[in-house]
């Protein structure tokens, strides 16, 4: 079966040891020759949440990642590594101090809301068109400036020395092995990942995720979930026929809720089948036109 018209969002449940872009590859070879793509890497360590846009939903990746993001991460205190996590060189260090439990709780409250972090030497990022991770396996050291993340929670769950849970609620470019170095900091020791689970990406949890051995070509399609679902936050605007042939020709409708010309976001067209057809902006005189069209 070709699925040419496949077109959603599919919500996985990537296991451990398992690369981010190898998910992917399992689904391209389901949905071709339908593009696909993941929003939002997933180290081989973590498990959890992937979301991968199938079809022109792949040009939703953007709002995706824009979701909050949900993690519970295990980190083992008195260690550090180069990698910040347990698949790197692990030193442990010498004496190190015992932190309670209300210490930690004092140190997360000041690592909550808008904060400068440090990337880890081990990341995708780019510096001068080469990876960090490349050159950090070469010896080398990037230089990796602080960047401004969003942490909206940050929980201490379980805590019995060394091992530490935490449960942490993100925005995108968020790094938790580097959020539990920064912790483990702040009270005067150092901590390594030992684990790390993705259990939801906005409205996409754990819980409803599927495994990426349980899709072949006659089963993917019935794991979609709607477009929609990426835009959650984006101003629907329900459209006819007549309007939504005008908009995959390229063509302007007229705007008929006075979106305005101060509108920062598009809007969601949605056909009378309730799919997400278009996004679309304003363009002046009382018109909407269309950015991305969906088929």
């Amino acid at each position: 079966m070709k699925n040419v018209n496949a077109f959603g969002l599919l919500n996985i449940n990537k296991p451990a040891g398992m690369t981010s872009r190898r998910v992917v590859d399992i689904v391209h070879r389901q949905v071709r020759p339908a593009k696909a793509g993941h929003a939002g890497t997933l180290d081989p360590l973590a498990t959890g949440v992937l979301v991968v846009c199938v079809g022109s939903a792949t040009r939703l990746i953007e709002y995706v990642q824009r979701q909050p993001k949900t993690y519970r991460g295990e980190f083992l205190l008195g260690r550090e590594s180069d990698t910040e996590d347990i698949e790197g060189e692990i030193v442990e260090l010498k004496d190190p101090p015992v932190p309670t439990l209300e210490e930690l709780t004092a140190a997360a409250a000041n690592l909550t809301g808008e904060i400068l972090q440090q990337p880890p030497q081990y990341s995708a990022l780019k510096v001068d068109g080469r990876r960090a991770y490349d050159l950090a396996r070469k010896g080398k050291k990037a230089d990796l400036k602080p960047r401004p993340v969003h942490i909206h929670r940050l929980d201490i769950i379980e805590y019995e020395y060394p091992r530490l849970m935490l449960d942490v609620q993100c925005g995108s470019g968020t790094y938790i092995r580097s959020l539990g170095r920064d912790l483990a900091e702040m009270v005067g020791t150092a901590a390594i990942m030992s684990a790390l689970v993705r259990t939801a990406i906005g409205q996409f949890k754990i819980e409803d995720a599927v495994s990426p051995e349980a899709l072949d070509r006659d089963t993917i399609i019935g794991y979609l979930e709607p477009a929609l679902k990426a835009v959650p936050t984006l101003q629907r605007l329900d459209i006819t026929e007549e309007q939504l042939a005008e908009i995959q020709h390229g063509r302007s409708i007229e705007d008929p809720i006075g979106a305005g010309e101060e509108t920062a976001e598009p809007l969601a067209a949605v056909d009378p089948d309730g799919r997400l057809a278009a996004l679309l902006i304003t363009r002046g005189e009382g018109r909407l036109g269309p950015v991305r069209v969906f088929k």
